[in-house]
């Protein structure tokens, strides 16, 4: 799993992959999360489709039961969830850590 990933951080040895930024110990949460790579939030939009009307025209019409989650950093998508999921932010990880 070590290929797919994009950014890391660690305290005391290095991993076993090689990869990551090292830390001194006892690094406030800002800096962990901007070495780590997790210094962005999960947003979210309501999901839509596009669909022609009897004439032949494009619509985009809402689709209420589920939502895009995205980096705010990037806007990469990175899943279709339903309204009633709870994202936990990257942040709020690295504070129960």
């Amino acid at each position: 799993m070590a290929h797919q990933l994009e950014q890391m951080a660690y305290v005391g040895e290095t991993p076993w992959h090689g990869l990551g930024n090292q830390l001194s110990p006892h690094q406030p949460i800002e800096v962990w999360a901007q070495q780590a790579g997790m210094d962005w939030r999960i947003e979210s939009s309501d999901v839509s489709y596009m669909a022609k009307n009897d004439r032949g025209q494009s619509i985009i019409l809402p689709y209420e039961e589920q939502r895009v989650l995205y980096r705010s950093d990037t806007h990469a998508p990175l899943s279709v969830v339903s309204q009633r999921f709870q994202e936990v932010q990257p942040k709020e990880i690295l504070e129960f850590v």
